[in-house]
């Protein structure tokens, strides 16, 4: 396959993310209006931090006046993930050129990191050129129409009717990322750490209870893996 018919699959790869990018960015864009943002900060936030759970975060702990310690912690830890998703996407990516590995870094989000990754693991013999033209094409419906749709959202705010129930692009989002990501053991103990630990902390002011279920949850699912590595050399 050429370079071109990589970026194509990868394009249609990401393609079904659409359905929740669209309502997921057009939320954020009501939201933070709804907040005092002007259209410049909404789209500060999209364009710089381009990541939606982050962001929802942040502008949460904002409206509650929390400090802004707490507003960049909280921010961070529910970003943590990225850390995993680079360390992961690294031996695939990581020989590109300055540029491109900036590009994959900034890119670097839940469904492109998702889509890609599985689709590197299945098809191991794809050259590096290959793989980074399959990441390109995962990015084109799933980030750009990020942007597209938190200005309609900022722009157009209260008038999209409530009918619309746009919040439900958040959940189905993270079911959708997260069903095919549970493969491992490791994984799953510590995505249940994660769903236990949320409920257990849900009290703690300034939404403190994500990054502790996080941290708690990364714990555990190092030590899960550490576990299985020494059991295997056994």
């Amino acid at each position: 396959m050429s370079l071109s018919n990589h970026f194509w699959a990868g394009v249609r790869a990401g393609a079904p993310f659409l359905l929740v990018v669209v309502p997921f960015g057009m939320l954020f864009g009501v939201v933070g209006t709804e907040a005092g943002l002007d259209l410049a900060q909404v789209m500060g936030f999209s364009v710089l931090v381009i990541a939606g759970a982050a962001q929802f975060t942040a502008v949460q702990l904002m409206t509650e006046q929390a400090p802004v310690i707490v507003v960049l912690a909280s921010a961070l830890a529910v970003n943590l993930r990225m850390a995993m998703y680079s360390a992961a996407i690294a031996p695939h990516l990581g020989t590109r050129v300055g540029w491109q590995k900036v590009l994959a870094a900034y890119f670097m989000v839940d469904q492109t990191f998702a889509v890609s990754s599985q689709q590197f693991d299945e098809n191991p013999e794809m050259s590096a050129d290959q793989k980074f033209a399959f990441f390109i094409g995962t990015l084109c419906p799933v980030c750009l129409p990020w942007y597209g749709a938190t200005w309609i959202g900022a722009v157009v705010g209260t008038r999209i009717p409530q009918d619309f129930a746009l919040d439900f692009a958040i959940p189905i989002t993270f079911l959708a990322l997260i069903g095919p990501a549970l493969r491992s053991l490791p994984h799953v103990a510590a995505a249940v750490t994660a769903v236990i630990g949320a409920l257990v902390f849900v009290n703690l002011p300034f939404s403190l209870g994500t990054i502790v279920a996080a941290l708690i949850a990364i714990l555990v699912g190092a030590r899960v893996e550490l576990w299985q590595t020494r059991t295997a050399r056994a």
